[in-house]
């Protein structure tokens, strides 16, 4: 779903899960998206995702644009594309499941492509640095406090702090849908009245999120 945006007041929707039908992230998603009124610019990297960073990539940050090579200059405008994407949003909505304890690697590229030194981050003028960003970080058990696999969570403490504090400077909220392995594995279908408990959570909170920040968009609008 894309829907026609306007200079500075869209949501940017960012799905990073490979499945489609079966995507908890998605699913989340789709009720917050039930309830925000805004625009909303929708980019799924299952379905175009963004290249991995090259040496050319790197090194076009580095050369001035009139010096570049072809291949920098290659590099430099698919960047350019996503950068302006991300800076010209006023709000984020990231879909990011856990993938073998951390993200999947199709969101990593397109944060390693939009995560620029003195352009995105660490920048006083031009950041979006203070914008909200909401993260749907399902994963297929339980990683809290006193679990078996506490310490174990690489993926949303490390969003919290490229998305955030020492990254892009975003103020990341999440929601955490948990155990979405209960239905399908053996192993955890003990479990399958803590995923229900979860998830039906986890839409109740996309959707008050939702309205919330159709609030908060439509008094951007009207400053």
């Amino acid at each position: 779903m894309t829907r026609e945006k306007s200079l500075m007041s869209y949501l940017l929707h960012i799905d990073a899960s490979s499945l489609t039908d079966w995507s908890v992230s998605r699913k989340v998603a789709a009720s917050f998206l039930e309830t925000y009124e805004g625009d909303v610019v929708h980019r799924d990297l299952a379905v175009t995702p963004a290249p991995h960073l090259t040496e050319a990539g790197i090194m076009s940050w580095r050369t001035a644009p009139e010096a570049r090579t072809p291949e920098q200059a290659a590099a430099a405008a698919v960047a350019d594309e996503l950068v302006d994407e991300f800076l010209g949003a006023s709000a984020y909505l990231f879909t990011v499941p856990m993938y073998n304890y951390s993200m999947p690697s199709v969101f990593k590229a397109w944060l390693d492509q939009v995560s620029i030194v003195g352009r995105t981050m660490h920048v006083q003028e031009g950041s979006a640095a203070g914008r909200e960003a909401l993260v749907v970080v399902p994963r297929g058990g339980s990683y809290g406090p006193g679990t078996p696999s506490d310490g174990l969570d690489f993926l949303l403490p490390t969003l919290e702090v490229a998305l955030g504090s020492h990254g892009l400077g975003l103020v990341v909220t999440s929601i955490v849908p948990e155990w979405t392995l209960a239905p399908i594995s053996p192993a955890l279908s003990g479990f399958s009245a803590e995923y229900e408990a979860s998830l039906a959570a986890s839409h109740e909170r996309a959707r008050e999120l939702g309205a919330a920040w159709s609030e908060a968009a439509g008094d951007r609008a009207s400053a």
